[in-house]
C-alpha cells in the first residue's frame, strides 16, 4: 500500500492496513466458498433421510416381487426385529460403555481446544513476525555482524535469500495451480451437465491448496451433493474427477507449480510423494519449496563452480 509515501502517518499505518486487508480477503473468500457449499451439503444431505423411507419401501416390494421360494427373500421376510434382545445391549452399553464414552468425548473435545489454542498462539506470532520483520530482522543482522564471521553471515544471508524467494514463489504458484483446477472442474461440470456445478468447483479450488490429494477431497464433497440428485452422475462425477486428478498431479501441478519455482516437473512428484510420505500433509506442503531450495543452491554452487554465475550471483 502506497510504497512511495513519505507522510509518517501514512508509513505508520502502511504495514497494518495491508495486514488486516490481507486477513479480510483470506476470510472473504473462505467464507464465500462455504457459504456456496454448506447450504448444498445439508439440503443434500435432508434430501437423503427424507428419500431413505421411499428407497427402503421400493427395496421390499422388489424383494417381495421375487420368486416366494427364493431363500433370501424367504429369510429376509422371515426376519423380525428382536426388541427385548435390542433394548438389553443398549442397557449393557449404558451401564459398561458410559464411561469410555465420556472418557473419549473429554479426550476429543480437549484436542480440539489444545488445537485452537495452538493456532491462535501461532496466528499472533506470525502477525508479531509480520510487523516487526524489519526491526527483527535489523536486530539479528547487528548480532551475525558483530559474533560471527563475515564469509558465515554472507552465506547464512545468501540461503536465507533464497528460501525466502523460493517459498514466496510456491505459494503464488499454488494459488494459481487452485485457481486453473477450479476452473477447470467447473467447466467440466457445467459441460457434463452436472448439478452444484458452482460450489463444487469453487470447494475444489479451495482445497487445491493441499499438493496432490486437495481435489479428492473436494471430490468427496462434491459426490455426497451429486448423489443425492443422480447417483449415476455422481459416479460420472467420481470419474470425471480421477481423471482431472491425473491431468493436475502429472501435468498442471509440476508446470505450474514447478514453473513458478524452477524446479523440474519430476523432481515436483517426488518431493510430494516423499514429504507425504514422511510428514502426510505437511510434509507435501514443505516437500516442494525446500527441495526447489536445495534445488537452487546446488545449482548455483554448481553454476559458479563452472564459471558459469559469478561469485555473487544468488
Amino acid at each position: 500500500m502506497w510504497p512511495n509515501a513519505t507522510a509518517k502517518w501514512a508509513v505508520g499505518l502502511r504495514r497494518p492496513l495491508a495486514i488486516l486487508v490481507s486477513i479480510l480477503l483470506i476470510l472473504l473468500i473462505i467464507s464465500g466458498v462455504l457459504r456456496l457449499v454448506i447450504p448444498q451439503f445439508v439440503n443434500a444431505l435432508n434430501g437423503f433421510f427424507k428419500a431413505m423411507p421411499g428407497t427402503i419401501n421400493d427395496v421390499n416390494h422388489w424383494l417381495n416381487s421375487l420368486d416366494k421360494n427364493n431363500a433370501i427373500t424367504a429369510k429376509l421376510s422371515s426376519a423380525s426385529i428382536d426388541w427385548t434382545s435390542i433394548q438389553s445391549k443398549v442397557m449393557k452399553f449404558l451401564t459398561t460403555g458410559a464411561s469410555g464414552v465420556f472418557t473419549s468425548t473429554v479426550s476429543v473435545f480437549s484436542s480440539i481446544f489444545s488445537g485452537l489454542i495452538n493456532f491462535v498462539l501461532s496466528f499472533v506470532f506470525a502477525l508479531y513476525i509480520i510487523s516487526g520483520k524489519e526491526k527483527i530482522g535489523g536486530w539479528l543482522n547487528r548480532l551475525m555482524d558483530d559474533f560471527l564471521p563475515a564469509k558465515f553471515v554472507a552465506k547464512t544471508r545468501y540461503v536465507v535469500h533464497v528460501t525466502d524467494s523460493m517459498f514466496s514463489s510456491f505459494i503464488g504458484g499454488q494459488v494459481l495451480e487452485g485457481f486453473i483446477l477450479g476452473t477447470l472442474c467447473t467447466l467440466g461440470m457445467l459441460l457434463f451437465q452436472f448439478p452444484n456445478a458452482l460450489p463444487v468447483g469453487a470447494l475444489i479450488g479451495i482445497t487445491a491448496l493441499i499438493p496432490m490429494v486437495g481435489a479428492w477431497i473436494g471430490g468427496t464433497v462434491g459426490f455426497v451433493l451429486i448423489a443425492v440428485t443422480s447417483p449415476i452422475k455422481a459416479v460420472l462425477f467420481v470419474v470425471y474427477i480421477m481423471i482431472l486428478q491425473q491431468v493436475e498431479g502429472n501435468v498442471i501441478y509440476p508446470r505450474v507449480v514447478g514453473g513458478s519455482i524452477g524446479l523440474p516437473g519430476i523432481l515436483v512428484l517426488a518431493a510430494v510423494t516423499v514429504g507425504g510420505g514422511l510428514g502426510g500433509i505437511v510434509g507435501m506442503l514443505l516437500g516442494v519449496p525446500v527441495t526447489a531450495t536445495l534445488y537452487r543452491l546446488m545449482r548455483n554452487a554448481t553454476f559458479r563452480k563452472e564459471g558459469i554465475l559469478p561469485a555473487e550471483e544468488n
